[in-house]
């Protein structure tokens, strides 16, 4: 017991030890947890906050950024920013898709509610080009592709069904997009970089993109705004769309699966009884064998 309680307690300090050595070599520090009404078994999307992350990612990010794999009318379906059929399809009106005509030739329409929203750059190498030589990565992706290590032991417990975490890309990019501050003294910046205090190295190639004031918000009876027009407020509303845009379907996923678990415990329920019945009934047939017959068995 001694032994084991020491190498829990060595393994820990080499956690600990380690960790603080990343921060000596200059590595990013982990994200804070955020809190997200979407995170845990029970969680769902907030559809105002989903409005208000479009309007975000419409306003600034799609400059840049694409979204390839989100279609208009995915804005429409249950468990997603709760947008009308009418405001889908006005808003795809708004942008051009190109595609081929009877003769082969390439063409400009109006996009459809079954488009996927189109990119802001014709290819991968134009928009590498307008950027310092790398394309802004997809929106439709990267609350998926982006997290981080937290280190043990909270690995362990991020692991667990109850307990269990997986919003390190989320809070990583509202972290992410709040980090941005002055290179400290002695922190060597190139000039096509920005300091960014949770990107890995702190040098990041993109501007910051939000500042406060930068996007109006819908306003109250009172003609004041439902939410800070604040950068905080703006990244955790563009982040929690990302966690959508990354998967529309999450709502039904989770439902779905609550129900299989009520199932499996109604079914673990029954098969139990059906067991104690079948074998009271044939436990009760051995025991009540006259004593000559036991000696068979």
């Amino acid at each position: 017991m001694r032994i084991a309680r020491l190498a829990a307690a060595a393994l820990l300090a080499a956690s600990l030890g380690a960790g603080s050595a990343l921060a000596e070599d200059g590595h990013a520090p982990n994200p804070p947890r955020e809190k997200w009404s979407f995170a845990g078994m029970f969680g769902s999307f907030d559809q105002a906050q989903l409005q208000r992350g479009f309007q975000v990612y419409k306003e600034v990010c799609a400059n840049c950024h694409s979204m390839r794999l989100v279609a208009f009318r995915n804005l429409a379906e249950p468990g997603g920013p709760g947008f009308t059929e009418g405001q889908v399809k006005a808003l795809a009106a708004t942008y051009s898709v190109k595609e081929l005509d009877d003769s082969g030739a390439e063409k400009e329409r109006p996009a459809r509610p079954a488009d996927r929203f189109p990119s802001p750059f014709p290819n991968d190498k134009a928009a590498a080009a307008a950027n310092g030589g790398k394309a802004p990565p997809d929106f439709s992706v990267l609350a998926k592709a982006r997290t981080y290590e937290r280190g043990f032991p909270l690995f362990v417990f991020d692991a667990l069904p109850v307990t269990g975490y997986s919003e390190q890309g989320v809070d990583y990019i509202h972290a992410l997009l709040t980090g941005y501050e002055e290179a400290p003294k002695g922190f060597t910046m190139p000039d096509s970089g920005y300091y960014n205090k949770y990107y890995p190295g702190h040098v990041i190639a993109m501007p910051n993109p939000l500042s406060d004031g930068q996007i109006t918000y819908p306003k109250n009876d009172k003609g004041e705004p439902v939410v800070p027009e604040t950068v905080q407020q703006y990244s955790r509303d563009v982040s929690a769309f990302m966690a959508w845009a990354a998967e529309p379907h999450m709502m039904a996923r989770k439902g779905l699966g609550l129900r299989v678990i009520l199932f499996l415990i109604v079914l673990a329920g029954l098969l139990y009884y059906v067991k104690k019945q079948i074998w009271k009934k044939v436990g009760g047939e051995v025991h009540g064998l006259q004593p000559e017959l036991h000696k068979t068995y």
